[in-house]
């Protein structure tokens, strides 16, 4: 699968052109743009630039999504800049419950009804696991294991084919980051988490490793991935946590541009997230309203430098995310902030692609009905309006707004068009067979970045190797992670006793000082490093990471098979970011 890609230059030049054709587009019911009057005003988010650039073709992404646009009515370019969740786990035929969810939501029983109804440039499939910080607005699931996620997409995709806007993929998108919010987790090859990469240092290993998850994902017909998160952690936020590669702006840019290649190396887009920043807060937007009370000079310089980052590395998309950034635009959540996202994101970064909202059934978006939400985010600058609470009560209002003027038309047809602009741009490739996932090479790409991010934060580097029999202990409810490491530690030559001997204690996702174990040996951090600041062992490890390839590259490094390279990206209190020389 080829490397899909625009030029920011040529869609913002397509982008005036079809926005000044399409302005004066008829806004009557059913009828298409340009056969009456225009009622619309122009949009105040129309980007300056030059005429469309000549070398442009007619199989250029920017070229046909205007071709495309003209061609569509009202209700086919409101729904293209939706993008909702769905109950079921099929395209067709959902369980009673969930067809029960689909009509509360939507008024109809399936995903493809949802789908043709609406006109959808979109769906995301959710879900989460039991450390998932993000849950609380999932709140059903869609996917249980490849070949099940492989048939609902493919049933997804038949129906939008049948579209106006059929010609353009349908959008198929979910939150695979690796870590504590992943979403499929059976059956695939399972990256170290953000923080891992981040302690490993290497871009390389993260684009090689981005690469091959990219590729599963387009095995299994998704092709936007809402990753890599692009925060950096300077606060202790549990929300954000490992989910981030680290606290230093230049560092987890790198990282970040590392990713946004391999992901679309394989075809699949990448989505850089939470714009402007949600690593500057503790609080999680997930359940109020986060506040950014940092000056805007500190924010471009500690917060923005990743986000730049993912801009230049190409990323099709960029997440806003519900923060009042009170240096900006105090009081107003940054998803509707037109300063923040026109004026800093797009005019001052640069960013030419698609912007889309985080989940807009979060608390902070729900402060106004779901219509005037989604009214209110395109007019900020948002493309795709992502997990509206009711997805009737959105896609009306956007109709109605359009026709009434107070949504102007030319940003609406602004907006479709750099949606249909990145669904060209991943149009075209193959999908690689199911038989993709969790090969050999896969699987080394994720140990390779694994093992390059195991820190010694106390103890000699000499000295890790554990001599005789190991007890693996944990914080409670871990005994899958124990398992892993049990089998792994045995592959490598360790033998591993129910008690008695050398103690390996492990700590994961939101643990405190009191799971850490006193007579341990060695204690080990799975995630957040931070609690190793009160731990006693004479050896402190971290993997950052729970997944197999992290347990796998921990085992070597107990069986004295590997030195851990791996440097903190978090300032740990009392601890040097290594031990190791270099």
């Amino acid at each position: 699968m080829g490397r899909v890609s625009t030029t920011p230059r040529r869609v913002a030049a397509v982008l005036v052109a079809v926005t000044m054709l399409l302005a004066s587009g008829c806004s009557q019911h059913g009828q298409r743009p340009g056969s009456a009057p225009a009622s619309g005003s122009t949009s105040p988010s129309a980007p300056a630039a030059p005429d469309p650039s000549p070398s442009a073709t007619p199989d250029d992404p920017a070229t046909r999504a205007a071709a495309l646009v003209a061609e569509l009515g009202d209700e086919d370019l409101v729904g293209q800049v939706l993008m909702p969740y769905a109950y079921g786990d099929r395209a067709t035929q959902v369980s009673a419950g969930s067809a029960a969810g689909n009509r509360a939501l939507a008024g109809v029983d399936t995903p493809t009804e949802m789908i043709e109804k609406y006109r959808l440039g979109g769906l995301i499939l959710v879900g989460f696991s039991a450390d998932d910080p993000t849950q609380g607005n999932q709140p059903t699931t869609n996917v249980d294991n490849p070949k099940q996620v492989r048939e609902l997409t493919t049933g997804l995709r038949e129906a939008a084919g049948k579209l106006a806007a059929g010609a353009a993929p349908l959008l198929i998108g979910t939150d695979q980051e690796y870590g504590v919010v992943t979403r499929v987790t059976e059956g695939v090859t399972l990256l170290p988490s953000a923080l891992a990469a981040g302690a490993a240092g290497d871009p390389a290993l993260t684009e090689a490793a981005w690469r091959a998850a990219g590729t599963e994902l387009a095995a299994m017909g998704i092709n936007v991935d809402f990753a890599p998160v692009a925060d950096v952690l300077v606060t202790r936020s549990a929300v954000i946590g490992s989910r981030s590669f680290g606290a230093d702006p230049q560092r987890a840019g790198q990282q970040v541009g590392g990713a946004v290649r391999g992901l679309q190396a394989a075809g699949v887009a990448a989505t850089v997230k939470h714009f402007p920043g949600h690593g500057h807060s503790a609080d999680d937007s997930h359940q109020d309203l986060p506040v950014l009370s940092q000056s805007r000079k500190k924010l471009a310089a500690q917060a923005w430098p990743p986000f730049t980052a993912g801009v230049e590395a190409g990323a099709l998309a960029v997440m806003s995310a519900h923060l009042d950034v009170r240096a900006v635009d105090p009081g107003v959540p940054a998803t509707f902030s037109y300063k923040l996202l026109t004026e800093v994101l797009r005019g001052e970064l640069g960013f030419q692609g698609v912007v889309v909202t985080d989940g807009m059934n979060m608390p902070p978006a729900r402060r106004w009905g779901p219509g005037e939400a989604a009214v209110r985010a395109l007019k900020a600058g948002n493309d795709l309006i992502l997990m509206p609470p009711n997805v009737s009560q959105a896609y009306d209002g956007l109709l109605a707004a359009l026709r009434d003027g107070s949504l102007p038309r030319a940003r609406l047809v602004e907006a479709v068009t750099r949606v249909l602009t990145m669904k060209f741009s991943l149009a075209g490739a193959p999908t690689p067979e199911l038989s993709t996932l969790a090969t050999p090479a896969h699987r080394a790409a994720a140990r390779a970045l694994a093992a390059a991010a195991v820190t010694v934060l106390r103890g000699r580097c000499d000295e890790v190797a554990i001599r005789g029999p190991v007890t693996v202990t944990s914080s409670d409810g871990r005994a899958h992670t124990r398992a892993a490491l049990t089998e792994a530690l045995t592959e490598a030559g360790v033998r591993v006793v129910p008690n008695g001997g050398t103690i390996v204690h492990l700590v994961g996702y939101g643990d405190r000082a009191g799971d850490l174990r006193a007579d341990a040996a060695v204690t080990v951090a799975m995630d957040l490093p931070y609690v190793l600041g009160q731990a006693k062992s004479p050896t402190l490890l971290a993997t950052y990471s729970s997944s197999r390839a992290s347990m796998e590259a921990l085992a070597d490094v107990l069986a004295g098979k590997a030195t851990p390279p791996g440097r903190s990206p978090v300032k740990v209190s009392g601890l040097p970011a290594t031990t190791c020389a270099g």
